[in-house]
């Protein structure tokens, strides 16, 4: 299994394309608003023909017959995960997975996740902007409760909550946690980060790498590091 998912955020198709080839075999690749509104969902296609596995993250939140209709129509596209909010409500989610069924005819269905807290929520923004009382580990575990109950194959969450899913969700319950920063890394826009190491120690079954591989020296040779650290060499 892939564990280290690439994020590849970047600002041209021709930028993507060449980060893609450097890797001579496959990886999972994360694809998410950025690259879609800019280079259009073909671009889906390209990163299939050169066999690696899609987690297309466009955190899907909205009334649950749309979702469901969006997912139908997503499900024909060359994707392995996708993901929804869960703040969107159990409805929502049963929705998201009955239109990929759906759209799959017959076929595996694409895993879908669902995202609990943003790793650029806080305890302050979460408190005192979006009006959610208690701490960020407690609204995740809710979330991540509901998630299964509504039928999702996992959530998205930080590292730092990963145990605590693992333990009221069981193990097969999948853990997707970005936010992964190596130690001589900068923390950016994201408030709960982790190093692979102390991911791998949590028990995370994916981890959503980006800037850390896509601007190093030598890409393939970052994210071989950091798979191994993922399996605990």
């Amino acid at each position: 299994m892939k564990k280290v998912i690439v994020a590849f955020d970047v600002s041209t198709r021709e930028e993507l394309i060449q980060l893609l080839d450097q890797f001579q075999t496959p990886i999972y690749v994360k694809l998410g608003m950025e690259a879609i509104y800019s280079f259009g969902f073909d671009i889906l296609d390209e990163v299939a023909k050169r066999n690696h596995d899609i987690f297309l993250d466009l955190k899907l939140h909205d009334i649950p017959n749309t979702v469901k209709k969006a997912m139908r129509s997503i499900a024909k596209y060359p994707i392995q995960m996708v993901n929804v909010h869960a703040a969107g409500g159990s409805e929502m989610m049963k929705a998201a997975v009955q239109g990929l069924e759906e759209g799959s005819n017959g076929k595996q269905r694409p895993l879908c996740i669902a995202v609990t807290q943003l790793t650029s929520t806080d305890q302050k923004m979460m408190n005192e902007e979006l009006k959610i009382a208690g701490n960020v580990k407690a609204c995740v575990l809710d979330y991540a409760k509901l998630a299964k109950d509504s039928g999702m194959d996992g959530v998205v969450c930080s590292v730092h909550e990963v145990k605590d899913i693992h333990a009221v969700c069981g193990d097969d319950f999948l853990t997707v946690t970005p936010g992964i920063r190596l130690a001589s890394d900068s923390a950016d826009d994201q408030k709960r980060v982790a190093t692979p190491t102390y991911a791998y120690e949590q028990g995370s079954n994916y981890i959503v790498v980006g800037r850390s591989i896509t601007t190093s020296s030598d890409v393939t040779k970052t994210y071989q590091m950091i798979s191994e650290m993922m399996e605990g060499k």
